[in-house]
């Protein structure tokens, strides 16, 4: 008789995930940690919430590339000093996207992401020009880490939304990234060319800060479509890593089957 898995964190991924954003944003709420505070240490948060560390990292990771938490290698992880993100639409309709499929998702974003990034080259701030520089940087120095990677990958994504200056657009950007993140997050293990990745956000940074509406535009397009390819064959190298191991053939077992 087969053993029975064990029962740690059987609860979906998603789940698991949101579990992790609701009890921050109880902290948040309950004054139980302000802006610029430091979040309890992994273990004490993962025994009182009865998951393991590594499914509370993903829900941090999660909240990381939403900005409203903030790593600091060696200190902790800090709520972020800036007006948190809990209340976003992106984490009430999380749920209900999680039906959509990768190519969906990728029109929607071509779609609304070349020309969010038209509009952000016509009217980002000197702030979201540095902030766009910061997450470039730290996607360079990430190249190794690919969990890591995406966190600055999505606040990107995040900063050229805001940059654009339309709230409503900003809000439909936020289900997306919400979304990406949460999806992306299982596969990128599987990146081949992180470094190419980061060279193509480094063209859409270059002509946001240049005022190129067109080129923004265009550069955001060749990105997308790149990323599309690419994160299918994550998304197919995850699967086979899944796979089970093929049954020996006939040739090897010296039996012919009628």
């Amino acid at each position: 008789m087969k053993k029975e898995a064990a029962t740690t964190d059987v609860t979906p991924h998603s789940q698991l995930t949101m579990q992790v954003v609701e009890h921050v944003r109880s902290l948040i709420a309950s004054g139980e940690v302000k802006p610029g505070d430091r979040l309890p240490p992994e273990r004490e948060l993962a025994r009182k919430l009865k998951i393991s560390r590594s499914s509370l990292r993903a829900g941090i990771g999660f909240l990381s590339a939403m900005g409203v938490l903030k790593s600091r290698h060696g200190a902790g992880t800090f709520v972020s000093s800036g007006p948190p993100a809990l209340d976003s639409s992106s984490l009430s309709v999380l749920g209900a996207l999680h039906g959509f499929l990768p190519w969906q998702m990728f029109e929607a974003r071509l779609v609304l992401e070349s020309s969010i990034a038209a509009l952000a080259a016509e009217r980002a701030t000197d702030e979201h020009i540095a902030e766009l520089a910061e997450e470039v940087a730290e996607m360079y120095a990430f190249l190794s880490d690919p969990q890591e990677y995406l966190i600055h990958d999505v606040r990107f994504h995040r900063t050229i939304a805001r940059a654009a200056g339309n709230p409503i657009l900003g809000a439909l950007m936020e289900t997306i990234t919400a979304n990406l993140y949460e999806y992306r997050s299982r596969t990128v293990e599987n990146a081949q060319d992180l470094k190419e990745s980061a060279e193509m956000h480094r063209e859409i940074f270059r002509a946001i800060r240049s005022r190129n509406p067109l080129m923004a535009r265009q550069t955001m397009e060749k990105h997308l479509n790149l990323a599309r390819t690419a994160q299918a064959a994550e998304a197919e190298q995850a699967q086979a890593s899944a796979l089970p191991p093929t049954t020996p053939t006939s040739d090897h077992v010296g039996v012919i089957s009628d």
